[in-house]
């Protein structure tokens, strides 16, 4: 039921910041409202779906689970967030406090700086993958909630300077693409773990017996890994190939700028 309350308020903040754009005449582009449902879908399907059940009974549904709501929704939430949607996105009466709160800005300001963000994302990540942290996460709803948001809150971290949703043009820095290919090389380590250890973990947890569908302990185990080392591939070749491009154009647009600010030769 939490989950629900939270996610119709995003919902409703979201919405909320739309109209407050239409009234005023701003437009927001359409592929970044398609951005921020697409973030919410898929926290509907990891949490409210049927694979939040059976993430109890096998590790493979467990990292999906994580998979669809902190490495791919983060990030299709801050492009649906981006300016100008982030500015109006929270009420004033929240805004204006956080907005004077000086330290806790200051802190998010160096938290997800690229070389503070991502030992705090290695960190974090690791740490709920060992085995007594990741059984309190199967076992209690409250330690598996502040598991599934602070997978979030790093996605977030890592994200943030790449996508810049303070900007409203984002930025195509090469060394994004760099920082990208780390984070996702040292998340792919514990998948490859997965797919390489040859006796079952969490057995504490799930047993050695036939898990859902059928599946070996080691099976299980393989197809989390996989899953895991498939999407991090994906997301490297992404931001590989965007990024370029982005540069590309941006590099362009610089030229053009410069070239107009040039006196003319006569």
């Amino acid at each position: 039921m939490a989950v629900v309350i939270w996610l119709v308020l995003l919902e409703g903040l979201y919405v909320r910041a739309l109209r407050i754009l239409r009234r005023r005449g701003v437009r927001v582009p359409r592929w970044q409202v398609a951005a921020w449902h697409g973030a919410m879908t898929l926290w509907i399907v990891g949490l409210l779906s049927p694979i939040d059940s059976l993430g109890d009974d096998g590790l493979a549904f467990h990292m999906l689970q994580h998979l669809l709501i902190a490495d791919l929704a983060a990030p299709l939430m801050l492009v649906g967030l981006r300016n100008p949607v982030l500015a109006f996105f929270l009420p004033r009466d929240v805004l204006v406090p956080l907005a004077r709160a000086r330290r806790l800005r200051g802190g998010f300001r160096v938290l997800r700086r690229p070389l503070v963000a991502l030992p705090v994302y290695v960190l974090v990540l690791y740490a709920w993958h060992f085995g007594v942290f990741f059984d309190a996460a199967v076992r209690h709803p409250l330690v598996h909630a502040l598991q599934h948001s602070s997978f979030i809150a790093i996605g977030v971290l890592v994200w943030w300077s790449v996508l810049e949703p303070k900007r409203r043009r984002l930025r195509g820095d090469l060394w994004k693409i760099g920082h990208v290919l780390t984070a996702r090389f040292l998340g792919m380590f514990l998948g490859m773990s997965f797919v390489l250890i040859r006796v079952p973990i969490y057995t504490g947890i799930y047993g050695t017996g036939k898990r859902e569908f059928g599946l070996t302990a080691i099976a299980d185990q393989q197809l989390a890994g996989g899953m895991m080392v498939v999407l991090d591939i994906i997301l490297m070749v992404f931001a590989l190939a965007f990024f370029f491009l982005r540069a590309g154009e941006q590099y362009d647009a610089d030229e053009q700028r410069a070239a107009a600010r040039r006196p003319a030769v006569t």
